[in-house]
């Protein structure tokens, strides 16, 4: 039986948590999930440099914050994982969570110190281990520390991997020449290199949009308490904590030169939640590019082939399908949810001095980091490093109707519209209808309907053969 501000509540024996987080627990019985682990480590490395500092500063006996410190890295390694039991579905400020690891905190600290759990002495949850801190500036401070450091932990390095595999597949394809597609019709030539190049700078630029949201990301709410004035704070406790914290993590961190729009919104989680969202779409468009090119083998396109890594039918022998690209857009699909999720948090949940649906925003972009790191190395890794160029792009070249589009300087536009046409509903090729139809020399429009020289304008490649 333990006491809170409330009164009296039964707390399972042998529980880290204390009265105020059993509450919670019975109060949000709405779903399994909880907030992730990335998240409980960050808000562990806030209450355990937060002690640090609060001795530093002169507002904590050091008997009581070494205890403090020494749970609070329990914490971060995972070991009271268990006993962080509210929903994600719960008070919006994240109040019961931060309740929560006041609680487990502060009772193995007391364990430490020899004393029972439940005792709330001589550490108390609220008195010490919450000293200079709030829900409303600790919570939105560990959603922002922990996907800055997702950030940078998982998903730029896989999107770095991503860019290598694409870079040395561009450099693979580069002397594959095909016919280039716009709006699913034939355009002018193409190197199969050249479009992985494409995905490659996709990628590139992903990588930059994902760290400078994690920039943004790493300026903290920290300090402000309550409302952002820094009520009960030390000025200097947010600076300090933040020192600390960026030589723990390796990402510079800084307190917010404005605490009201640093409570009062999730514009940094919103905007970092666009940048996501950019990288999501950009998978799409390879991956869906990618299972394009590899269509058939027979009736499609056929001018790649993925790796076969399983049987992709129940009743068609030897069929095999794009099963990662697959995976991945589903993933993306999941991502846009989370996305919109977030901007509803940020649109609907701003009331005044603090946002009100912080736990779910911190759960979705957390999950959307997470997704987006494990799909995009699995997609360079299972299906892009294994690509393999096949004979049918070149071999199609040579037909393409839209090769009249270098002739047209030569000869005009319409002269050219007319050769396209009559090399359609004849089923000659652009160079046959041209040499009945134009007085170009044949050396002349064998040097005009070079497919490599297309690819390359202004670099002579030297006349293909007819």
């Amino acid at each position: 039986m333990e006491r809170d501000s409330m009164g009296e509540v039964k707390v399972p024996a042998g529980a880290y948590y204390g009265a105020s987080t059993e509450r919670a627990r019975q109060n949000f019985p709405i779903s399994k999930l909880r907030l992730p682990r990335r998240f409980i480590r960050a808000l562990a490395q806030i209450k355990g440099v937060a002690a640090l500092v609060n001795a530093e500063l002169g507002l904590l006996e050091t008997r009581l914050a070494n205890p403090i410190q020494q749970a609070a890295e329990e914490v971060e390694e995972g070991k009271f994982d268990k006993d962080f039991v509210v929903d994600v579905f719960q008070t919006g400020s994240g109040t019961s969570t931060n309740t929560n690891a006041n609680e487990v905190i502060a009772n193995r600290a007391n364990e430490v110190l020899g004393h029972p759990l439940g005792s709330s002495r001589p550490v108390h949850p609220n008195d010490h281990v919450n000293r200079c801190q709030s829900s409303n500036d600790v919570i939105p401070s560990a959603m922002q520390l922990s996907a800055t450091v997702a950030i940078h932990e998982e998903l730029v390095p896989a999107l770095t991997y991503l860019k290598d595999v694409l870079d040395g597949k561009a450099k693979e394809f580069m002397p594959v020449i095909k016919t280039g597609r716009t709006h699913l019709q034939d355009a002018t030539p193409i190197r199969l290199g050249q479009e992985f190049l494409g995905y490659s700078g996709q990628v590139e630029r992903s990588i930059e949009r994902v760290r400078a949201a994690a920039e943004e990301l790493a300026e903290l709410p920290l300090g402000g308490t309550a409302v952002g004035t820094g009520l009960n704070a030390h000025p200097e406790f947010a600076q300090r904590v933040c020192a600390h914290l960026s030589r723990r993590t390796g990402v510079a961190l800084r307190e917010t030169d404005n605490h009201f729009q640093a409570q009062a919104t999730l514009d940094a989680v919103l905007s970092a939640a666009g940048a996501l969202r950019i990288v999501a779409v950009g998978l799409w468009k390879i991956g869906n590019d990618l299972r394009w090119f590899a269509s058939g083998p027979r009736a499609g396109l056929g001018e790649i082939t993925l790796p076969e890594v399983q049987p992709g039918s129940s009743i068609m022998p030897g069929k095999i399908n794009p099963v990662i690209i697959e995976s991945m857009t589903m993933v993306v699909a999941k991502v846009l949810g989370n996305d919109e999720t977030i901007a509803v948090a940020a649109q609907s949940g701003s009331i005044f001095e603090l946002n009100l649906m912080m736990p779910v925003a911190a759960f979705c972009l957390l999950e959307t980091i997470a997704l987006l790191a494990a799909s995009t190395q699995n997609l360079a890794k299972q299906c892009i490093a294994g690509i393999k160029a096949t004979d049918r792009g070149p071999q199609m070249v040579e037909q393409g109707l839209m090769l009249a589009t270098a002739l047209a300087p030569a000869i005009g536009y319409d002269a050219a519209a007319r050769i396209a046409k009559e090399a359609l509903t004849t089923g000659k090729t652009i160079r046959e209808v041209a040499r009945e139809r134009t007085k170009l020399a044949p050396q002349e429009l064998d040097r005009l309907l070079d497919p490599a020289r297309m690819t390359q304008p202004g670099v002579e490649t030297g006349a293909a053969s007819g």
